[in-house]
C-alpha cells in the first residue's frame, strides 16, 4: 500500500558507532554531566563575543551544507551524523549536542513526524521522506545553532509546501525583530502566517538564547502570547528563532529514548532555525543568510 504523504512511518532504529572528538578541541562545560545550570549568564554580547558566536554559527551552517549533498534515498541518518561530525571537528569545533544531558550523537536528524531531537541511527531514508538537520557547533567558548528541513528525493507537493512555508515563517519573524519590541512579536508573526494554511504551530519547543550557553534560559515563542512574553528585545541580544509547523495537530509524544519528539497524530512536521544578533536596525543572521 502506498505511504500516505501526509504522515510518517518511523520506528526507533539502532544507535551505533559512537563518535569521538580529539582531545585538542575544547569541550563545553556540560559534557559528562547529566545536570548543568545554563541560566544566569545573560543574553547580550560585546562585538568580540559576537564575532566568536558568528564563527561557531558559520561552522554549524557549513556542516549542514556538507550533509545536504548526501541526502538521498538509501542513506542512513547516522551516516549524515558522521558527515556533520567530521566537518565540525575539521574546523576545530565541538559538536554541541554530543554529551549534552546524555545526548549520544553530534546533531539531530528529525524525519517526517519527528518534531525535534531525533537521534541519528540506522534508519534508512526513503523516497518522499522529509528530514530536518539540526546542528550546533561550539568553538572559542561560544555556540552557534541552526537547522533546515530537506526533502528526500521526490516529495509530495503538500510536504514541499510545508517546508517552504515553515522557512518563510522564520524569515518573516526575523524581519520583525527590532530593539524595543516585545519578544512576543516573533510568535505573532509566525502564528498569523501559519494559520493561513491551517498548519499547527508547536508551542512546547521554542527558540532560545544561545552563545555562552547552548540554551541560556531565554525563551523565544513561536506563537502569540503577549502577556507571558512581554520582555523587550535588546540591541546585541543573541537568540534563535526556530518555528516547528505541522500538517496536523500540535500534541506530541516522546519516544523511550527520552529525546525523540513526534507528533501524536503522526502528521508531518518541518522546522527551520537561525541564530541571530539584534542590531539597532534589525536582526543580523549569524548562521547564514535568509534563503
Amino acid at each position: 500500500m502506498p505511504k500516505d504523504p501526509r504522515t510518517g512511518h518511523l520506528i526507533p532504529g539502532l544507535v551505533t558507532h559512537p563518535l569521538t572528538v580529539p582531545d585538542s578541541i575544547p569541550r563545553p562545560p556540560y559534557v559528562g554531566k547529566q545536570e548543568y545550570n545554563e541560566e544566569g549568564y545573560g543574553d547580550t554580547y560585546t562585538e568580540e563575543e559576537i564575532d566568536r558566536i558568528r564563527e561557531a554559527s558559520q561552522i554549524a551552517a557549513g556542516a549542514i551544507d556538507a550533509i545536504a549533498d548526501e541526502i538521498h534515498p538509501g542513506v542512513t541518518t547516522q551516516h549524515l551524523d558522521l558527515i556533520g561530525h567530521e566537518y565540525m571537528v575539521k574546523h576545530g569545533a565541538y559538536p554541541s549536542t554530543l554529551g549534552y544531558r546524555g545526548y549520544p550523537r553530534s546533531l539531530c536528524t528529525s524525519v517526517n513526524e519527528v518534531i525535534c531531537h531525533g537521534i541519528p541511527d540506522d534508519t534508512v531514508l526513503e523516497e518522499g521522506d522529509i528530514i530536518n538537520l539540526d546542528v550546533t557547533a561550539y568553538k572559542n567558548g561560544m555556540h552557534g545553532d541552526t537547522n533546515r528541513t530537506f526533502g528526500v528525493g521526490e516529495i509530495s507537493t503538500e510536504a514541499q509546501d510545508l517546508i517552504t512555508r515553515t522557512q518563510n515563517s522564520m524569515n518573516r519573524a526575523i524581519k520583525a525583530v527590532k530593539p524595543g519590541r516585545p519578544i512576543s512579536v516573533i510568535g505573532r508573526v509566525i502564528e498569523s502566517y501559519a494559520k493561513r494554511f491551517g498548519y499547527g504551530v508547536v508551542r512546547d519547543f521554542t527558540g532560545h538564547g544561545v552563545g555562552r550557553q547552548f540554551h541560556s534560559g531565554l525563551i523565544i515563542p513561536h506563537y502569540d502570547d503577549p502577556e507571558t512574553y512581554s520582555q523587550l528585545i535588546e540591541e546585541n541580544m543573541v537568540f534563535t528563532i526556530e518555528p516547528m509547523l505541522t500538517l496536523g495537530g500540535i500534541a506530541w509524544e516522546q519516544w523511550p529514548d527520552d529525546w525523540t519528539i513526534v507528533t501524536k497524530d503522526r502528521s508531518l512536521t518541518a522546522q527551520f532555525e537561525h541564530t541571530l544578533v539584534v542590531r539597532a536596525d534589525g536582526a543580523e543572521v549569524l548562521t547564514g543568510t535568509l534563503r
